[in-house]
């Protein structure tokens, strides 16, 4: 049976229609997707992110396991800053991408995607061998999101944080709507915004109280459905589509996240060898040239030959054409160079582009 977040009823009420997602009963969309989508490109839009997880890891070692489970050079991390960044197996594969926020001096706090929570948990402990303080608080928590451009607007209605203070993937813990709450500056739309911790049954007052703070900017709920169109017109991954356990961070194009340098961490020996011998596939962005709507699974071909296949495709609502992700081999991986892609036994033709697709402005 699917799981539901402390707004489930909430959801309800408002008209969402609900699926299973990861685990978890979600709301897709409420007045529509396309709606949804420009109401956080041009006003501001208000999700339930409270399937994410929330693992801690605590201690005088705590740096220490981070520094071995992620990619990224944690120590860099200050105290309130937050960073995007990697869990490998031995052999570079992607056991999942996360945010890291360091909350203490020898304090962690990882949000991890709603699907792996188990998985991630499990993995952290296998490799902590009791150094650290390792607990998994999803359930304390609902993280609501708002984003778009009148966000802080809004949010500092129903706060006395300086939201001015808080720099993009930097935090601060204060009140909102008169509720204890971490307030980070992250988010998975391409626009500015902020995330918002909170205790879990604390949720729906928290949610309310945006709603009711936005509602002169046209605030709107929104589903998973404009959610992912959004993050993929940011060229934002989405594990289990865009990333998983068959492929690496380097093959992803997420070299900068990789920090050989920082000592020993997991999956650092096979990623060392694949980028010394390169990889032999390569995530890559592209647009159609040719009408057509490029879906999850569809291949990708030239000259006649299958040559990758989409991982995460659709039609933009703020560009107006087809837009997708997908892995091909490295010779096909250029800007500009020209592809094909099968929609329904008719291949359309596509270009690769730079990501992000869509950039605020």
């Amino acid at each position: 049976m699917s799981q539901r977040t402390p707004l489930y009823d909430t959801h309800r009420a408002l008209g969402a229609r609900m699926i299973e997602f990861g685990g978890w009963e979600m709301p897709v969309q409420y007045s529509g997707i396309l709606a949804e989508h420009q109401a956080v490109r041009t006003k501001a839009g208000l999700f339930d992110l409270s399937h994410m997880g929330e693992i801690e890891v605590s201690g005088p070692r705590a740096l220490e396991v981070c520094q071995e489970l992620l990619v990224t050079d944690v120590a860099r991390v200050e105290l309130w800053q937050a960073q995007y960044s990697i869990l490998c197996y031995p052999d570079g594969g992607i056991v999942d991408d996360i945010i890291v926020y360091r909350l203490a001096e020898d304090r962690y706090f990882f949000c991890v995607n709603a699907a792996n929570i188990g998985k991630d948990f499990a993995w952290i402990i296998s490799y902590n061998r009791g150094r650290a303080t390792v607990i998994d608080r999803s359930a304390e928590y609902a993280l609501i999101a708002l984003q778009g451009p009148f966000a802080s607007t809004i949010l500092q209605r129903v706060t006395a944080l300086d939201l001015a203070q808080i720099r993009r993937y930097w935090t601060m813990t204060g009140e909102v709507a008169g509720t204890a709450a971490l307030v980070a500056r992250t988010g998975y739309t391409g626009e500015d915004g902020f995330e918002l911790f909170v205790p879990a049954h604390r949720g729906v007052e928290v949610w309310n109280a945006c709603l009711d703070a936005g509602h002169a900017e046209g605030i709107t709920p929104v589903g998973l459905g404009a959610r992912d169109t959004l993050r993929l017109e940011a060229g934002y991954l989405l594990y289990g589509n865009d990333i998983d356990a068959q492929t690496s961070p380097l093959e992803a194009g997420l070299h900068r996240l990789v920090q050989f340098g920082k000592g020993i961490f997991l999956g650092r020996e096979a990623l060392l060898q694949q980028q010394t011998r390169g990889v032999s596939k390569q995530l890559v962005g592209f647009t159609m040239v040719e009408p057509g709507i490029p879906r999850h699974g569809y291949t990708v071909w030239d000259s006649g030959r299958a040559i990758g296949a989409v991982t995460s495709g659709t039609q933009s609502p703020s560009l107006g054409v087809g837009i997708a992700l997908g892995y091909v081999p490295p010779t096909y991986a250029a800007a500009e160079t020209m592809l094909a892609v099968d929609i329904r036994g008719r291949r359309a033709r596509a270009q690769v582009v730079k990501r992000p697709f869509y950039r605020k402005g």
